[in-house]
């Protein structure tokens, strides 16, 4: 069984690839929130105040690049705040001469550029069904991931007891009681793996748990106990997971190398099953402009442990070479995820008023 706690990328992987597709998928959008607190200097052993709304990337309580929406959504967007979702960011600690293994959580370039990208591309996904909680964190450097795993823990480690403090004060101060959602992507995802084995797995708090969508690392089936890959799209108190690579290509360092099953759940079905799913069940991605959306963008079928799209339809595609689309995992899908986070609160609460 792997282990969240000290799961690490193959070093022979080169960060290089992720800082390509990053210029590729991420821009800035002209529709950016300002924070409404601030913070000062980059000082590592500053740990986050959670109560201090410039500690958290995105919070109800604030204007964020999270309540942003892209443009052709907004005359027919109807907020609901009845379920929240807890989101942990990606890294963005990834600049190859930083030599800090843990993000200061003051540090304004790496605020502004996960605010610019993850928070925008991916939190914004949630803001017509939840209210978002994005807690910002000590993340570990891109770098641990390429590091011996003993070695990288205590860096991990710092980050989660950033996104458990984050957590627990959440539940204290905005939960009450509240369907929950947790979601994350990359780093994020190895995070959100130990706080649901430590909050709700076979805990009272899995009774709220709308879903899981832990997107960007891979999920072994046998990690969770209780916890199972969800089977339709109005499936709940489940995990939705998956990577997503170029039809035909197989990454040779890490995914050709897994001796596991992991849970693949396809976006465009939102089933585990491997048929091929058309880019016409694909009703949107967000890529390179955050206010348009990109129909049938891709199609997808599971293959393995991951799942398998095509080359990506928007303009300038043709420049477009690499095979791995770890950084648009969720824009890829953003209108699919968008639609299914609302179908699965309204199964959630059915079921609740049924018991």
């Amino acid at each position: 069984m792997k282990n969240y706690k000290t799961y690490s990328f193959p070093k022979s992987i080169s960060a290089c690839f992720l800082l390509c597709i990053i210029i590729v998928f991420f821009s800035c959008s002209k529709k950016i929130h300002s924070q409404n607190t601030t913070g000062s200097g980059t000082n590592m052993s500053i740990i986050p105040d959670y109560n201090n709304l410039y500690y958290w990337a995105a919070h109800p309580w604030k204007k964020d690049a999270s309540d942003s929406i892209p443009k052709e959504l907004r005359i027919n967007y109807h907020p609901d705040s009845t379920a929240d979702v807890f989101f942990i960011h990606p890294t963005t600690l990834t600049g190859k001469n930083d030599y800090r293994w843990n993000a200061p959580v003051n540090d304004s370039v790496i605020n502004r550029k996960t605010d610019k990208s993850t928070i925008l591309y991916q939190a914004s996904v949630f803001n017509e069904s939840c209210r978002v909680f994005a807690p910002r964190y000590r993340q570990a450097n891109l770098k641990a991931f390429f590091i011996n795993q003993d070695s990288a823990a205590p860096y991990f480690d710092t980050a989660y007891t950033d996104i458990k403090n984050a957590f627990l004060f959440y539940l204290q101060h905005y939960n009450n009681g509240r369907p929950i959602i947790i979601a994350a992507h990359s780093q994020g995802t190895k995070h959100a793996a130990r706080l649901l084995k430590e909050f709700f797995e076979n805990k009272p708090l899995q009774q709220q748990l709308v879903c899981v969508y832990l997107i960007g690392l891979p999920v072994p089936a046998d990690y969770f106990t209780s916890l199972t890959s969800c089977k339709d799209s109005l499936s709940t108190g489940c995990i939705i997971s998956w990577r997503t690579f170029k039809r035909g290509y197989t990454e040779p360092y890490f995914v050709a190398k897994e001796q596991f099953k992991a849970i693949v759940v396809n976006p465009l079905s939102w089933t585990t099953d491997t048929l091929f799913e058309p880019a016409s069940k694909n009703t949107g991605g967000v890529l390179l402009k955050f206010n348009k959306i990109i129909p049938h963008v891709v199609n997808a079928n599971i293959h393995g442990n991951v799942l398998w799209v095509s080359k990506p339809k928007f303009f300038g595609n043709i420049f477009f070479t690499k095979k791995n689309y770890h950084i648009g995992d969720i824009n890829l899908f953003y209108m699919n995820i968008r639609q299914n986070i609302k179908a699965r609160i309204v199964s959630f609460l059915k079921k609740q008023q049924q018991l």
